[in-house]
């Protein structure tokens, strides 16, 4: 019938989907297609729809149900139902725990286990078990006899908090990994546990489609308004606000759904800044202004049939270049942040394929030998929600918006923190708190302070 032939339809396009950059495609599973429009009124709208965003509507509706409060309604928003811009599904997909912040350590420990069990999160009743095609191949960072000393300083905070971290001298190095060029390497950090990468995609369908068996709506638009009523101390300036309702713009089209809510998350990543810029919130409350822009960072992938192979793992070199293995057969994939002055124009996902020749490619042959051969084969690019304060992300409160938190900032590690970071956000607005980890360094108060919490592993 009708049925089976669009079911088997779907499955030759699943089955053609590359592993890595399936939301180029534009594919959403049977069963997640997004509402046509929103409902009046909702407890929680969460604003982005991304995997950050999905993750917090999940723990949501997990923590109101071991509170035995049922019946929250929960809304997630998204612009773009295809996804094909969407930073979750454009990524590597890494998750590494060797970062030089406690708080992001013990993150991608909580993220680590949670995918490790994932189908005891995210499993649905007679679904098929999730398989996020988890890579145990753990990173490796290589340092210069310049920053020698502060990535051992920096192995020792990891190994403290409970990481499995090697350090190895550039001869351990090259009898682990011989396809390398130890030149101006000093020593390198391995991660022997919980490193590796994973298909996005996947992830992010999980949490939608469970969030969904649990009760949460959502709907295609964008937030560009809010209706918020003014607190006011000594007038004539608003001390404080609090959003009553959220103006959601149906696709292609000026009409637009108001939603009454009690409560917004602002999980709209690259476009986090933008939505604290809406209509209807009073101006002088939204500072500093949140310090979160879109960067675009381009993905590269290459053959090279004599390359690393099997052993090889996400390295990260003294240059800034980084690379993977994609698959079993020679292929890789993998790029480079270019410095601040040179940052390419996101208002569009074009790609420089220059970049690759001229600044990726030399750095990549000069670390292996074999690479100087490759054959490049494709490339996209997506967005990092870039925190230019100091490229950490920005949880919970907004302080004089009174019911608006956020979910955003990670500029590049948003996908592995996001199942950590979506309970963090939750358990505020469930218990007013944080209780399975303290999160608060990375609230709203730094802003204020100017005080940067700095994060050496960004990649």
């Amino acid at each position: 019938d009708l049925g089976q032939i669009l079911e088997r339809m779907a499955q030759t396009l699943r089955d053609q989907l590359p592993a890595s950059g399936r939301g180029e495609r534009g594919w959403i599973p049977p069963g997640t297609h997004p509402d046509p429009r929103p409902p009046d009124e909702a407890d929680v709208v969460v604003v982005g729809g991304g995997v950050l965003g999905w993750s917090v509507a999940y723990w949501l509706k997990v923590l109101e149900g071991r509170r035995g409060r049922h019946g929250m309604k929960v809304l997630v928003v998204e612009r773009d139902p295809t996804y094909s811009r969407a930073s979750s599904v454009l990524s590597l997909g890494g998750i590494w725990q060797q970062f030089s912040l406690r708080e992001n350590i013990q993150m991608s420990r909580f993220s680590a286990s949670f995918l490790r069990d994932i189908n005891e999160y995210l499993g649905v009743p007679n679904e098929p078990r999730i398989d996020i095609q988890y890579q145990p191949s753990g990173y490796l960072f290589l340092a210069s006899p310049q920053n020698a000393a502060a990535l051992e300083a920096t192995v020792q905070l990891q190994r403290d908090e409970g990481a499995q971290v090697a350090l190895l001298s550039p001869t351990q190095l090259k009898e682990k990994f011989p396809w390398i060029n130890t030149e101006d390497v000093a020593v390198a950090s391995y991660g022997l546990e919980d490193e590796g990468w994973f298909d996005p995609w996947t992830l992010l369908n999980a949490f939608r489609r469970k969030a969904t068996s649990l009760g949460v709506q959502s709907c295609s638009g964008d937030v560009r308004a809010f209706v918020a009523s003014a607190n006011y101390m000594m007038p004539p300036a608003p001390s404080s606000a609090r959003i009553k309702y959220v103006h959601i713009y149906m696709p292609d089209s000026l009409e637009y759904q108001p939603v009454a809510c009690a409560i917004v998350v602002n999980a709209a990543g690259a476009w986090a800044g933008k939505l604290l810029e809406a209509e209807g919130l009073p101006r002088g409350l939204c500072k500093p202004s949140l310090p979160i822009q879109p960067r675009k960072r381009y993905v590269f992938t290459w053959h090279c049939p004599n390359g690393p192979g099997l052993s090889c793992p996400f390295l990260v070199d003294t240059s800034g270049a980084y690379f993977r293995r994609d698959g079993f057969a020679g292929n890789y994939l993998g790029g480079m942040s270019p410095p601040e002055e040179e940052e390419p124009d996101p208002s569009d996902l074009s790609v420089d394929r220059n970049y690759f020749q001229e600044r990726v490619w030399p750095r990549l042959a000069r670390r292996v030998p074999a690479f100087k051969s490759l054959q490049v084969r494709g490339s996209w690019a997506g967005y990092y929600d870039y925190n230019t304060f100091d490229q950490n992300a920005v949880l919970g409160p907004h302080p004089q918006v009174e019911n608006m938190f956020f979910a955003t900032g990670f500029s590049g590690h948003g996908l592995q923190h996001a199942p950590a970071a979506g309970r963090a956000v939750a358990e505020l607005v469930i218990k007013g708190q944080y209780e399975t980890l303290d999160l608060r360094r990375l609230g709203w108060d730094r802003l204020v302070a100017g005080e940067p919490l700095q994060e050496h592993g960004v990649v």
